[in-house]
Order: structure tokens, then C-alpha cells, then sequence
């Protein structure tokens, strides 16, 4: 059965991977609708699709040939675009991540498509990427202690998040002018946004490893636009780096795992590029590297691979994984900025 969807959002994500994913699953998926906020993207995207558009969501949550909605929007959005889709009626939700950016968002949006029935994935490729499962069945297999996991980024310029530090943003009163990062309360509530906004694509990863946070250890805002964050997940530590400079370096994207054994590290591409799944290597404990054959298919095209299975009635939709997912990330970006708006640095 082809699945009709109707694309909420008409950004670089967007026209850079969902659409081309969906065109080349014949059969699958087709897009019949796409809305933006204004901006007149969806109208240039929908044209060669032969689908409609408009702007905002409401024209698109009422088309009725739409049984799948894409929600792509901002981060904040999220929440409220599930609940408007259960509220129409629609069978199914993609929504890009995060969830929700509060718990209460998370908890809502999940049991309103629960209590429906609505089929509802969190496009998380980072998750499900190949090469993350590879190095799940690694470590398992080997039965070694986790000792850290540390998340290292290093990524070109994002605009959303450029704003964020050089205009405001919705954690300031009246969102204009540059945020004082001085101050110990607008630092914690960046902080919070780029945890929540960013560290999000791995740690559901993260916490297959770390299922329990007991600590945060430190955090820190990094100028202009970064994090270092550490925890504790009982005597397993967990760091979390990220620098994003305006002239843009080479992108890194790495997770790493150490182990009484060994060191696994993925290398994931960057972002919204087609390059197969993340490089994965282990470092045995004589100092040899060994390096994993990658997947010519991304995380991206298996996530919505998953969505097709469980539209297809073969896989359930996991409720209770994604709220636990999203309560994660939520309380460690908590945690994390109320510590920065202590003013001490740790």
C-alpha cells in the first residue's frame, strides 16, 4: 500500500533527504502536500512532485488525501504538530527529532497517539544507522565493561543556531538582540536548547549504554556556539563536546566507546548528505584497529524503512522507548543548564 504524506516543514532537511528518500521508495511513500511558515519553500519543493502546498498547518492537517504527516518543523514545534495530527485523524506521524522540548510535551504527544492508535516513529538516523547496530552486537558479544562514552562534534555553520547566539531566541524576552552569555541564566537556557536541539541525535544511542543519568559532573557553554557536558550513568562516565564555528571546520561527527577490552568509534557523515552508514573501527588491546565493512544504506533511508514496517502491521510501534528517549535527553538538558545557571563553573 502507497502511503500519502503531507510534509510539514520545507527546510535543508527536508528537500536535501526526505524527499529524495521518499521518491526513490516506489510504492511506499508519496508526497501529496507540503506547508512552510511562510518562507514560499513549500511551494518551489511541491512543484516537481506534483503536490500541493501551503503554509502552515492547517490547510495540511485538513487535506484529506494525507495519511501520513512529516513533521519537520522547528524543535519546539514538535509536541504540538503530533497532537494537531491525532486531532485530524491522520494514521501515522514521522516527526524529526526531538520529541518534545519538555517532558510534558513528550508525555502528551505520546499518549495521545497511543490512546489513538496512531503509528509514530522519531527520526533518529544516528540510531538507526547499521553501523550503530554492528557496534551494539560488538560490545555485547565481547561482554566488556563499558568504561565512557564520549560524543564528539564538530560541525559546520548551522543558521538556526547562529541565530540563536547572535539575535536571541525563544528563551529571551522579546527574542531580539544579541543574548548576554555572561549571564549565567541566558547561557543556561542555550545550553539547554543545543543539548536538546543537537546531542538529541545520539542519545537514545547513549542510552542503551547509559540508561540510567545519576550526575551531571560539569557543564559548560562554549563560545560561540558549543558544549562540554559530562555525566555520570553509575560508574560509567559520559562526554558530551561540541564546537560549531561561523567559518565553518571540517565536519566530525564521533562516538566513542570505551571498554576493558577495547575502543569502538563510529564516525557518522555529516548531516544531510547520502553517504552510507557511519565508519565504524574497534582498537583491540594490542593496539590494532580493525574497521567494520559500511552499509551503502544511511540511517536515514532505514528509518523510514522501519516506518514502512510498521505501517505494514510486521513491527509495533515501541510508545514506552520513545518517551523514554525523549525524558532523557529532556532531564539531561535540564540538569545540565540548571548547573550553568549556578554561575559555577565545574
Amino acid at each position: 500500500m502507497a502511503w500519502n504524506v503531507g510534509v510539514l516543514g520545507a527546510g535543508p532537511g527536508v528537500s536535501a533527504l526526505h524527499l529524495p528518500i521518499l521518491g526513490g521508495m516506489p510504492g511506499g511513500f508519496r508526497v501529496v502536500h507540503i506547508a512552510d511558515g511562510g518562507s514560499g519553500r513549500a511551494q518551489e519543493l511541491a512543484g516537481p512532485l506534483g503536490a500541493r502546498w501551503s503554509m502552515g498547518e492547517e490547510q495540511l492537517l485538513g487535506d484529506p488525501d494525507v495519511d501520513l504527516v512529516a513533521i519537520c518543523s522547528p524543535p519546539d514545534r514538535h509536541a504540538g504538530h503530533i497532537l494537531a495530527a491525532v486531532n485530524a485523524g491522520k494514521k501515522a506521524v514521522f516527526c524529526e527529532k526531538p520529541l518534545a522540548t519538555s517532558t510534558a510535551g513528550a508525555e502528551a504527544a505520546i499518549e495521545a497517539c497511543r490512546q489513538a492508535g496512531t503509528v509514530l516513529l522519531v527520526g533518529t538516523n544516528h540510531l538507526y544507522d547499521a553501523a550503530w547496530g554492528n557496534a551494539k552486537h560488538h560490545l555485547v558479544a565481547l561482554e566488556g565493561k563499558v568504561l565512557t562514552v564520549s560524543l564528539t562534534l564538530a560541525l559546520p555553520p548551522n543558521d538556526r543556531y547562529h541565530r540563536l547566539v547572535s539575535e536571541g531566541g525563544p528563551f529571551q524576552p522579546g527574542g531580539r538582540g544579541r543574548p548576554d552569555l555572561s549571564d549565567p541564566a541566558v547561557a543556561a537556557d542555550v545550553l539547554r536548547q543545543l543539548l536538546v536541539g543537537l546531542a538529541v541525535h545520539d542519545l537514545p544511542a547513549v542510552r542503551d549504554l547509559a540508561p540510567v543519568l545519576d550526575e551531571v559532573v560539569y557543564a559548560r557553554l562554549v563560545p560561540p556556539i558549543g558544549y562540554a557536558v559530562g555525566y555520570r550513568a553509575g560508574d560509567l562516565l559520559v562526554q558530551l563536546c561540541l564546537t560549531m564555528l561561523l567559518e565553518g571546520p571540517d565536519a566530525l561527527w564521533r562516538l566513542a566507546v570505551a571498554t576493558t577490552h577495547d575502543r569502538v568509534e563510529l564516525d557518522f557523515p555529516p548531516a544531510f548528505v547520502h553517504a552510507g552508514s557511519a565508519l565504524s573501527r574497534v582498537r583491540s588491546s594490542d593496539g590494532r584497529w580493525t574497521e567494520f565493512a559500511r552499509d551503502a544504506e544511511d540511517g536515514y533511508l532505514a528509518q523510514w524503512r522501519l516506518l514502512a514496517a510498521m505501517l505494514d502491521g510486521g513491527t509495533p510501534v515501541e510508545y514506552d522507548e520513545l518517551l523514554a528517549d525523549a525524558r532523557y535527553a529532556i532531564n539531561l538538558a535540564e540538569a545540565a543548564a540548571a548547573l550553568v545557571a549556578e554561575g559555577v563553573l565545574r
